[in-house]
């Protein structure tokens, strides 16, 4: 779920798609495409032939699916949300041909969608945000990272909903494909401390499969929970496909989006751009990798 803005974007098809998430999501079922032979060996899939399986799954372009190449199982990893139809997972597995068997397909209620609010609420004209991180180029001008998503056709950004309170404005956004945008700060007067909920944010890294993550968000709070895959992809659905992105158990809601996603150890990861479910049942998420985004922009955290 891509943590939606509270008020759809007035004017701008892609912010018209932004819808709420659903509740209830319960621990996703897996199973694994048969073989030909149930009495044969399993097949085992080369690295070549895994990529062209990943490929497969965005040529068949599939709402409400997020993927990504396991190589401890050798397989690709298909999450299909509760809009997804048994007629569009036989067409994912058609368009994976005779490398169908690498396929994985995992089932989770609730529906993908960006998710928009999150760490220190930020309000945009018509939606609202999560500061990410605060950063710095090397000539000191004071920046924050957020959503790609909340950026997209965003303009000036306020610390309160009233709007009387002036941030910045936004200097670059990367949506679709990526999901990460960065304001300028034009307001000397407000505090950018290099912390995320008091933990203080001492470099960026991208984490392993396994790790413990933590997540905060100006609708949810702070949440915990672990990665389980990196580079995956995501379709949204109205041509809305971010890639690249790490996939975890931490839960988030519609408000959550653009919030950081860090260590306890003080490095920053993510940017949480969306998933389904909620923080009473759980939660499947996407975050873009913060990495890219400093590394696009030039700046560093602090």
């Amino acid at each position: 779920m891509r943590i939606k803005r509270t008020t759809p974007r007035s004017g701008v098809a892609r912010r018209n798609r932004l819808i709420a998430v659903s509740t209830g999501l319960v621990a996703a079922a897996a199973f694994a495409v048969p073989s030909a032979n149930a009495t044969d060996a399993p097949a085992t899939f080369s690295a070549s032939q895994l990529k062209s399986v990943d490929a497969s799954v965005l040529k068949a372009d599939v709402p409400g699916t997020a993927w990504a190449v396991d190589s401890e199982t050798g397989s690709v990893v298909v999450t299909a949300d509760s809009t997804v139809t048994e007629a569009q997972i036989a067409q994912i597995k058609k368009q994976a041909g005779s490398n169908a068997g690498a396929l994985t397909i995992k089932r989770t209620p609730g529906k993908f969608s960006k998710l928009i609010e999150g760490g220190d609420a930020i309000y945009a004209s018509s939606w609202r945000c999560s500061l990410g991180f605060n950063v710095r180029s090397s000539s000191g001008a004071e920046y924050f990272l957020t959503a790609g998503h909340c950026t997209d056709g965003a303009g000036t950004w306020w610390s309160n909903s009233a709007k009387t309170t002036v941030l910045g404005t936004t200097a670059g956004s990367s949506f679709p494909g990526n999901d990460y945008g960065i304001v300028r700060y034009t307001n000397t007067s407000v505090s950018k401390p290099g912390t995320a909920n008091g933990v203080d944010i001492v470099g960026a890294a991208t984490p392993s499969v396994g790790t413990t993550v933590i997540r905060d968000g100006s609708t949810t709070g702070t949440h915990s929970g672990r990665v389980t895959a990196l580079n995956a992809t995501v379709n949204y659905g109205g041509g809305d496909i971010v890639s690249g992105l790490i996939q975890t158990t931490v839960c988030a809601e519609p408000g959550d989006s653009g919030g950081p996603l860090y260590g306890s150890n003080g490095l920053a990861y993510g940017l949480t751009s969306g998933g389904s479910g909620n923080c009473s049942s759980g939660g499947t998420t996407f975050f873009q990798p913060v990495t890219e985004a400093l590394s696009a922009y030039g700046v560093n955290v602090y």
